[in-house]
């Protein structure tokens, strides 16, 4: 890995200014600078090493154990890193558009959620509710941030073809458009660590737009009273009039759906833990299969992490006999389905669909359904 920062040529001292769309500091001695210049340098990176801190800390490690050149903060600045990343690729964007977002937060923040900024400024990417980018509620949410970024970005001509500070500066329109080259080391650096420690690096999580295609009641097995359409149009992140957990469910089934239905309306997020989806971290929402792992985790059951080897636990059974806790499979193929729910009975199914929709219940009428396992 450290031909990366050969390969990219650069090592740059690039004198910037705090101020601008760029980082404001809190003390007294800092904000004297603002109006000064200085030099970050950063030196030949170990990329090894920076993959390898990285890991750790995302693994858990505290940042106080963690050395990586660039971040003086790598408890906060990592877990940010590794939203921005995650928002990239659940929108299909390419590794070097995340690295542009990489090095974008890095000139903007620091990769930190900042509350404050020049002017109006806020957030991850110093975004200004007054310049269109969405409330300041909106913009101190790590993944909108990245998300609108991202729009930003695919929406320059050309992008993929201009250097990093020509595509960051495209979007962010900085006072100091040659700062963000500085960090293209250390933002490809990052990206390629953070990237290997998603599970299933094309699992997209059920990310595709909605499915337009209704499977028959040959498909299903279920009758009209059964495929869910009895409880009509169902609002995101609600549970539907009338409905309950068929008492017959087996118990272990039972507590899984129901620890399920506790994250329903959470945004989802691609790559996910799901072990906190109502806290402030982003990477600790739930994906499609995160949500499995951690419902089943909750009644002793272990289930893998992606949608892609989900498919092969327990065993097969056919979309006619379909049970409460049962994981159904869509989008894909058989082999290899790109997305996963839990059935609800009464022709419900409960999922985390694709990123910018929440939690949520489903009829069955929804699914095309590749594949049925029951795991109790």
């Amino acid at each position: 890995m450290k031909g990366i920062a050969a390969g990219l040529g650069v090592v740059l001292c690039i004198p910037i200014l705090i101020g601008g769309t760029g980082m404001v500091m809190t003390s007294a001695a800092d904000a004297a600078q603002r109006s000064s210049s200085f030099d970050i340098c950063l030196p030949d990176l170990d990329t090894d090493k920076v993959a390898e801190q990285v890991t750790k800390v995302l693994d858990g490690a505290s940042g106080t154990d963690a050395d990586i050149e660039g971040l003086d903060l790598p408890s906060e600045q990592v877990p940010h890193a590794q939203t921005i990343v995650a928002t990239g690729l659940s929108l299909k964007v390419p590794a070097k558009g995340q690295v542009i977002a990489l090095a974008t937060a890095m000139q903007e923040s620091r990769l930190r959620n900042l509350s404050y900024g020049d002017r109006d400024s806020l957030g991850l990417f110093q975004q200004r509710p007054s310049q269109g980018w969405g409330t300041a509620q909106q913009i101190r949410d790590p993944v909108y941030a990245s998300e609108q970024f991202y729009k930003g970005l695919l929406k320059v001509s050309g992008w993929q073809q201009m250097t990093v500070t020509q595509a960051a500066q495209a979007v962010q329109k900085s006072g100091f458009p040659d700062a963000y080259a500085q960090w293209e080391t250390l933002a490809t650096t990052l990206q390629s660590a953070i990237v290997k420690t998603f599970p299933g690096s094309t699992d997209t999580g059920g990310q595709k737009a909605d499915q337009g295609t209704k499977p028959s009641s040959g498909t299903t097995g279920c009758a009209p009273d059964q495929d869910g359409s009895r409880f009509g149009r169902i609002p995101a992140g609600s549970v539907p009039k009338g409905f309950s957990i068929p008492k017959d469910a087996d118990p272990k089934a039972r507590k899984a759906i129901v620890w399920a239905m506790h994250q329903l309306g959470t945004l989802y997020q691609w790559g996910g833990s799901c072990t906190d989806s109502h806290g402030p971290d982003p990477m600790k929402r739930c994906d499609c299969s995160s949500l499995m792992q951690q419902a089943y985790a909750q009644v002793g059951v272990t289930l893998t992490r992606t949608t892609y080897t989900q498919v092969h636990e327990g065993k097969a059974v056919s979309p006619a006999q379909l049970q409460p806790g049962d994981l159904v499979f869509s989008r894909g193929t058989p082999e290899r389905p790109e997305h996963v729910g839990m059935y609800m009975g009464e022709g419900l199914v409960i999922e985390a669909p694709r990123t910018t929709k929440p939690v949520r219940i489903t009829p069955l009428t929804d699914w095309d359904i590749l594949a049925v396992r029951r795991v109790l």
